[in-house]
Formats: structure tokens, sequence, C-alpha cells
């Protein structure tokens, strides 16, 4: 998509102007960021959706205790190309001095573009130690560490946080200006508090005119499923970016749709179901290649139902996947018979 350094898009009547352009050094040529999920993230799948026009890929979570102990296993989750340009890698950790660590790790190991600071995890495992989104029950303390890691990073640094910990402490306004002071570059708000984890409904509308009030990108996350969703929660908050995660888990023209209808132009049609096996075959080739076939097999009994959903039969389909699916000839098989049939 054409950019203009530093200038906003001219975009037809009617639509918002939403500014691309970089966040800190690195040029962004795009509005869709695709967001960190655990099991997921890997290099495979960015590299999959990479085509279908992500702006800026997030990785997994690395934990910055597993890279200071070096847990080898960790080294997967760095791994990146250079078709997966540009991406962010997501360090999370606790205290700033073992995170300065990691990040000087990273950027002797790594090959990345920004680092992300989660600040947004809601899971138990993450925020018993300190790290995730308990940081917002404690504003200066994230403020502090935030601090510690701009300095240290010789990358830009983004972050990502919730709208508070609790209803009874929403305070994304006072956490983002601290993030702005620290030196972050990107702020990315998903719009529940950390005690919803991901129930109930994502409250863009709390975000009302936030990113005309930063003055960094804000990015936007929480329930995108469709390009419409995408574009109310941008004219919503103001934000530059909208970030997808579980709404592109096997829909890959989510990420196209949504730039074409910022763009003013006319949305791809849904995608058959032929082109859905498609979508399923090429990601799995790219897994299997990634982790190996026993590995990938496992990762994708739980990840290729996605691909089916909304389709009528999709239980039949779904319940073949998880039950059948033991190597990659037998994936093949239920994929073959779906096209034959031409319907799950």
């Amino acid at each position: 998509m054409p950019q203009r350094k530093g200038k906003r898009n001219r975009r037809p009547s009617g639509l918002l102007f939403f500014y691309m352009g970089k966040i800190g050094n690195v040029e962004i040529n795009g509005h869709v960021l695709l967001g960190p999920m655990a099991g997921i993230t890997s290099l495979a799948y960015r590299e999959f959706m990479k085509g279908y026009g992500v702006a800026l890929s997030f990785s997994e979570m690395i934990s910055d205790c597993a890279l200071v102990y070096q847990n080898k296993r960790t080294d997967e989750y760095f791994r990146t190309s250079s078709s997966d340009r540009p991406v962010a890698l997501q360090l999370f950790g606790s205290n700033p001095e073992i995170s300065a660590k990691a990040v000087a790790i990273l950027e002797e190991k790594a090959d990345y573009d920004i680092l992300d600071l989660n600040f947004g995890c809601p899971v138990h495992k993450v925020t018993k130690t300190g790290a995730g989104s308990t940081f917002l029950k404690d504003p200066n303390r994230l403020y502090q560490y935030a601090r510690a890691i701009v300095a240290s990073s010789h990358k830009p640094v983004s972050a990502k946080i919730r709208l508070g910990y609790d209803e009874a402490h929403i305070n994304f306004r006072e956490v983002s200006s601290l993030l702005v002071e620290a030196g972050i570059s990107l702020i990315t708000i998903h719009s529940r508090t950390t005690s919803q984890l991901y129930a109930g409904e994502a409250r863009h509308f709390l975000l009302a005119g936030l990113g005309k009030e930063l003055k960094v990108p804000l990015a936007i996350s929480g329930d995108i499923y469709t390009p419409e969703q995408a574009k109310a929660a941008m004219e919503t908050t103001g934000a530059s970016y909208v970030m997808v995660a579980r709404g592109g888990v096997g829909n890959p023209l989510l990420i196209s749709n949504i730039e074409r209808l910022l763009d003013g132009k006319e949305l791809l049609p849904a995608a058959s179901l032929n082109e859905q096996v498609a979508f399923a075959e090429d990601f799995a080739s790219r897994l299997i290649a990634e982790k190996g076939e026993r590995a990938a097999v496992n990762e994708l009994r739980g990840i290729l139902p996605h691909f089916f959903k909304g389709f009528p039969g999709y239980k039949k389909v779904r319940n073949e996947l998880a039950t059948e699916m033991d190597s990659r000839e037998s994936m093949t098989k239920i994929l073959s018979r779906v096209k034959e049939r031409g319907r799950l």
C-alpha cells in the first residue's frame, strides 16, 4: 500500500484518516498487526499470515528467565526470517535486571525489529510471577520497568496492556501516559480487564479518542472478527492500528479485507470450502517444515478446525481432525475427503 512518511494517506470521504508510518524508526506499511498467541504465532504462522497483508507480526511470549537460564526450547520462539519482517518479539518478565539481560541475549541471537513488553497477559501462570497484567496493579512499578527496558534496548520498544486489572481499577489512561513518558513507541490496548480474561465483550468505547491524545501510535485489540469491527474500533478509539488475534485464526482473508475496507476498496468474497482447504494445507506444510511432523501434527489438531468454522458439518471435520489425524498422511486424507465431497 502506498505510504507517505509522516503524512496521513488519502481515504475516500466518510472514513477517518488513519495514520500509517513509523513505530520508532521502523516503517510500517499497513494497519493490521498480527497479535501474539501462545502456541500459534510461531514463525510458520507468521509467514503464512504475512501473505495476506499483515503489517507487523508479534511472536509468542518469550520468558526472560528462560532466555537468561538458556532454556533451549525458547530459541524457537525468537526464530525469524526475511519474509517475517517487520516483526516484534514479545518479552515477559517482572525483574528489570533479568529482563535487561534477556534483551541483550535477544539482540545478540535474534533478528527482529521491535521489542514488545507484555503487560496484558491475564493468565495465572504469568500473573502469579508478577509479570503480565499484574503490572497494572502498580503503575509506578510498570513505569520503572518499562523505562529500564527502553534504556537497555537498541530497538524500539512497544507495550501491550489492558483496560486495568479489574472494574475498580480501570487505569489505562494513566498507564498509557506513563508508558509514553518511559519511551515506549507503540501502545496496544486490549479492551478488557485482567479479571475478564477473554469473556464478555471488548469495550472499545472506553478508549474513545485516546489515539488522538497519545504522542505515540495506538493499536486496538479485542473482538476483531470482521472488517467492520476493525474499522469501528479504530474510528472509536482513534487508533492507528488494529491488532488481529483469535479472529484471524483459520481466516487469513480477514487481514486483507480489513485493509481493503480502510482503503475504500471492495471486499474480497468469503473463501470457498476448497479455498479454506488450500489455506489449511499451506499453513500445515509450513508448520511441519518448521517443527517436524510429530510436533506439528499435535498442534494442528487444535488449529486446523478453525479453518472450517461456519461451514455446515464443522463438528464432523473437527472430530476427524482431532481423532484420526496422527500424521501428515492422515491429515492429507481427511482434507482430500473434504475436497472430494465438496462439503464437510
